[in-house]
């Protein structure tokens, strides 16, 4: 049976209809009507700010100011919607410096609440009292006494919302996200006073003082437990265009409410990346489920900005954002570093016949720590290698050969020299380098490579490592690699020499490594001696750049002297010497300054990573290097880019452990 279906008739909404709803986008509580009215009075060029409350916002909510004040002209059209002072047209948004700017935040709440308006302007004898309802004038302004400045007065919020009304928390609770907004903008203008008062209570429920300090605001409102362990710091980025002003707790606070304060351009706003990047890091040293408090300033230039997303205004978008938060959480990992050196333990003294603390506690089964999860902290316990390497007999008793805590004789023919005078790189190319690697490093792997404990080596390529209750099997010569590529960056034009004695003839090692398998000569390549004498040619003419920048050092004589130093105790092993000479001379670009520097660096680093396995060798002891000089290194300088995540494998891990010894 067919059924007749009729469309529906389409009709325009009543203008009124259309206000109240554009109106509950914007005000959706007390707390976003307190926000737009004191960016207007911040945008006014107020120096005191005064807030009145009944039933947390809800009966009454006043906000009262010394700044310009209103026009008398301006009050006949200061509640309709799209009337603003701060905007023209619509290119202003790319330019955009004041808080408001679409002229929607009075019009809004003049249709969900009775709204009025007392301002006094400078110029003015007397102030004037105007009134408004559903963005309209009622009558004509009042002249009454008054000081410089403007008081709104918004009472009986949402009484033509019902349901809005009812979705609302308790007046407490509103009255909470009030002092909160209030709090924010306190900590960010402290040149400005503020004060919250309930209205009937004779003392404030907040009060911060004219020209005070963000410090100052943070210990008045939040308390001297967390003003005292905040951390200061600025940060300016050339690349991407902007500047932070921050304030950070250390390591010694935390808690378990999380307090981030966040202003874009001077605006209030929230930034879930940033805060998930900024607790990342602080995961390493507070307890789970707890965090820090955050202050983070930043400025970035207008037209990078696009503060038009959202009818409240609290979220923004910008340009390289994802950039801006990955050097936004670089910066603060630095500080942590820095800062975790000063931590605070207490420890309570148990008075005579006390019981133990054990004993206290056995019946908490939530505080029990299992034995699978149980983190072995010494890192002097057995390694692998007293398990595998034969014992040898020594004047002190039986010990593992391969797990001597002595240094390895330096060999004669090398001598380290350090770096005459730090000299300051200025060279854009190396500062990009160095930017590039701090851009792309991961947090969560360097986390892993500072708290790892060094279990043993497995051959010249792979080594265990403990992290947690987990076994993992990293292969070192990735890393090592990078580790070396990251400090010729940053020893850039002071790197300490390694002095050969004597001087290696550069032809010669040319010819050696023109004969070994690694170089792949073939006859289609022409005469051995013709080449050798054609690549010591080039390194030759590129000498001085080696030298002046890396310092490795070729005489005039085509004589090898010197090789840079990149960590201590290391020493690059010279069996790989020959080849390494050739690729510096056929692989490195030498005509580009940025790929000449990326090219060198990434071959010397593929040089200095190449370990020979083996007692005796000549570049000293390998597994004693891995475990002594390789890790720690690690530890202390690598910052790992993601795709070493894939050099890292887990083998196993103590939960996985123990289930399969409950099978057994």
């Amino acid at each position: 049976m067919s059924v007749d279906l009729e469309p529906g008739v389409i009709r325009k909404l009543d203008e009124v209809v259309v206000n109240r709803i554009a109106a509950g986008e914007i005000i959706q509580r007390p707390a976003n009507a307190l926000k737009e009215l004191l960016e207007n009075s911040l945008d006014a060029q107020s120096s005191h700010i005064q807030v009145q409350v009944k039933a947390g916002g809800l009966k009454l909510l006043q906000i009262q100011d010394n700044g310009t004040g209103i026009r008398r002209e301006d009050l006949a059209i200061v509640c309709e919607r799209f009337t603003t002072s701060k905007l023209a047209r619509f290119e202003d948004l790319a330019q955009i410096a004041t808080f408001g700017f679409r002229g929607e935040a009075l019009a809004s709440i003049s249709h969900v609440a009775h709204l009025s308006i007392q301002t006094k302007t400078a110029k003015e004898k007397c102030g004037y009292k105007a009134t408004y309802a559903d963005g309209k004038l009622q009558g004509h302004p009042k002249p009454c006494a008054g000081n410089q400045g403007t008081i709104i007065c918004i009472e009986d919020l949402f009484y033509n919302m019902p349901q809005r009304r009812q979705a609302l928390r308790s007046p407490a609770e509103e009255f909470q996200r009030l002092s909160d907004v209030l709090a924010r903008y306190a900590v960010h203008n402290p040149r400005v006073g503020f004060t919250l008062r309930k209205q009937g209570e004779a003392q404030p429920a907040l009060r911060t003082p004219v020209s005070s300090s963000r410090s100052e605001n943070i210990r008045i409102i939040y308390g001297s437990a967390i003003s005292k362990e905040l951390l200061e710091f600025s940060h300016r980025d050339e690349v991407f265009k902007f500047e932070a002003n921050c304030l950070i707790t250390q390591v010694n606070y935390s808690a378990k409410k999380s307090h981030m304060l966040l202003f874009i351009n001077q605006r209030l706003v929230e930034s879930p990346a940033l805060k998930t990047a900024v607790d990342s890091v602080y995961a390493t040293y507070l307890p789970r489920g707890h965090h820090p408090f955050i202050y983070m300033s930043l400025t970035l230039p207008p037209q990078n900005l696009d503060v038009n997303v959202h009818p409240t205004k609290h979220e923004v978008h910008f340009l390289y954002q994802d950039e801006i938060v990955e050097r936004l959480k670089q910066q603060v990992e630095a500080r942590l570093l820095g800062s975790n050196s000063t931590r605070t333990f207490y420890k309570q003294l148990r008075l005579p016949g006390a019981p133990n603390l054990d004993e206290t506690q056995s019946g908490d089964k939530t505080q029990r720590i299992y034995p699978k999860e149980m983190v072995r902290t010494d890192a002097n316990e057995q390694k692998l290698d007293k398990f595998l390497a034969p014992l040898t007999k020594t004047d002190s008793g039986v010990s593992s050969s391969s797990s001597q805590e002595a240094l390895p004789l330096p060999e004669e023919s090398f001598r380290v020299t350090a770096a005459k005078k730090s000299r300051e790189v200025r060279l854009s190319s190396v500062l990009d380098m160095r930017q590039r690697v701090e851009r792309q490093c991961s947090v969560q792997l360097r986390s892993t490579l500072k708290n790892l404990v060094f279990v043993g080596c497995v051959d010249e390529r792979r080594a265990l490592f403990q992290h947690e209750t987990h076994l993992y099997l990293c292969n070192t010569r990735s890393f090592s690699e990078e580790l070396f590529y990251q400090r010729l960056i940053y020893q850039f034009q002071n790197c300490s020499e390694i002095t050969m004695n004597p001087p290696l003839p550069v032809k010669e090692l040319l010819m050696l490594s023109l004969d070994s398998e690694a170089a792949g000569w073939t006859s289609e390549d022409g005469d051995k001696t013709d080449l050798s004498v054609s690549a010591a040619e080039i390194l030759l003419k590129k000498a001085p750049i080696m030298r002046e920048y890396f310092g490795l050092r070729i005489s005039e004589e085509g004589q090898l002297e010197s090789l840079p130093s990149l960590i201590p105790q290391h020493r690059p092993n010279v069996a790989h010497l020959p080849v390494y000479m050739l690729r510096l001379a056929t692989e490195v670009d030498w005509e580009q300054e940025a790929r000449c520097f990326e090219t060198f660096c990434r071959e010397t680093a593929r040089f200095y990573s190449q370990i020979v396995w083996g007692e005796g060798s000549a570049a000293g002891h390998p597994r004693w290097t891995i475990e002594h000089v390789l890790f720690p290194a690690f530890k202390k300088y690598l910052l790992p880019p993601p795709r070493l995540k894939d050099q890292i494998y887990e083998l196993t891990n103590l939960p996985t452990l123990y289930k399969v010894f409950e099978r057994c």
